[in-house]
């Protein structure tokens, strides 16, 4: 029985544990956006949602090279990019709370989400607004609002 018990957080690198306050204030959020967050962190929040590095660099606009070559480098993500990370990660805590466990949340993501005009939400993540839409679907399931 205690292997269930074993939290879900043992998932979060401690990079990702240190954002958690951050990406539960939204001006936090941007704040932390606009200094750039380390591409090791796209890379964690990939492996949290189970992305692969070519669906990561897809979602956010660039190359699995250029990707790899920032983390490699130790280099900040743009403005942009980096408020999309954060709310994936934030998406993720969300995700996480409502569907039990981010296995489930994964699965849910790629499956034709009725709320969502029957697209998968992973297809809309690749913008700032698309993960807001995504977010709002889960907050509508988590309140029994499926319709």
């Amino acid at each position: 029985m205690t292997a269930l018990a074993t939290p879900p957080a043992a998932v979060y690198s401690p990079a990702l544990r240190g954002l958690q306050a951050t990406v539960a204030d939204s001006f936090a959020l941007v704040m932390e956006a606009r200094n750039g967050v380390p591409a090791k962190t796209a890379f964690d929040v990939a492996a949290l949602l189970k992305l692969s590095t070519d669906e990561l660099a897809n979602l956010l606009h660039t190359t699995t090279k250029t990707l790899r070559a920032y983390r490699e480098g130790k280099k900040r993500l743009g403005p942009a990019a980096s408020e999309q990370i954060l709310k994936l990660l934030a998406l993720a805590r969300q995700g996480e709370e409502v569907f039990g466990a981010l296995p489930a949340f994964r699965r849910w993501l790629d499956k034709p989400a009725y709320g969502l005009d029957n697209q998968a939400p992973l297809a809309l993540l690749e913008t700032s607004g698309g993960i807001d839409l995504v977010a709002d679907e889960v907050d509508r399931i988590a309140h029994g609002d499926l319709a």
